[in-house]
């Protein structure tokens, strides 16, 4: 599953979303969304699934992001420019823009991660990198806006002037550069990659189901709440945490010295 351009493949609790044109460097063109779409509604649907890892096929790039290609060819046919946010186009909501995704994904990167791919990247909850990994807005430098939320995120996980450094100019930053700022969780060298990968994901699926969600839904949707709102607001996830057997069988199974067995979700 799904298509010649993504790989879906699951196991132990782990999806793992392979984009699979490594020819082109995983450039992503209107298939790569339609593909990409299938793949995060089934993530989301299965109850199985506790963790997606994202990643790029080839070894040379993550993704160096839209397949300008084909943006060429449909300019040429008359179709509208692109701008903010991928409503109404193939794919839609991709993966930049499913805010209510509840299942954490980690972006394995190794190589390039350049315009879309650099933002398909940040909208990762986790991202672990080779330490051979390039990241990188160039659209700048092409007539363009980073449009799948670079120019958001970006600004929001740097501090303001690097990222608008970046930005602004379409520099280029090492995984060391990016390890400095925070933007990645870790940078390991090539070989080690999927060892440190399959560390995470296995801390990922050790976790209870429903805290991690609930979590993620609280952290993502209250970062720029002040904190008094935050306390206040009701989060989906936590409301089912709380009815949910995960919150008994936690602390029962630390009292009984034996692992807890979670709840599918």
């Amino acid at each position: 599953m799904t298509g010649p351009r993504v790989r879906y493949d699951k196991k132990d609790g782990v999806a793992f979303v392979t984009l699979d044109r490594p020819e082109v460097l995983n450039a992503m063109d209107s298939a790569t969304h339609r593909e990409l779409a299938e793949v995060w509604d089934d993530v989301e649907a299965d109850r199985a699934v506790r963790v997606a890892v994202l990643t790029g096929a080839g070894g040379r790039a993550f993704s160096v992001g839209q397949d300008l290609k084909e943006r060429a060819a449909l300019n040429a046919e008359g179709a509208e420019p692109t701008t903010f946010g991928s409503r109404g186009q193939p794919g839609w909501p991709r993966l930049t823009e499913r805010f209510t995704l509840s299942k954490p994904v980690l972006a394995r990167v190794d190589g390039y991660a350049l315009g879309g791919g650099f933002e398909l990247a940040l909208a990762c909850d986790i991202i672990v990198c080779s330490d051979r990994s390039v990241f990188g807005l160039p659209e700048v430098t092409l007539g363009l806006v980073p449009g799948a939320g670079g120019a958001f995120r970006l600004a929001r996980q740097l501090p303001l002037k690097i990222a608008m450094g970046h930005l602004l100019t379409g520099r280029r930053m090492s995984a060391r550069t990016a390890e400095r700022y925070g933007l990645v969780n870790e940078v390991v060298e090539a070989e080690r990659l999927d060892a440190c990968v399959a560390e995470w994901t296995a801390d990922l699926v050790r976790a209870a189901p429903l805290s991690v969600r609930a979590i993620k839904e609280a952290a993502l949707t209250s970062v720029d709440m002040p904190l008094e709102q935050a306390f206040r607001t009701r989060y989906v996830w936590e409301e089912r945490r709380l009815r949910g057997r995960d919150a008994v069988e936690g602390p029962k199974a630390f009292a009984a010295g034996r692992e807890p067995v979670w709840s599918d979700g």
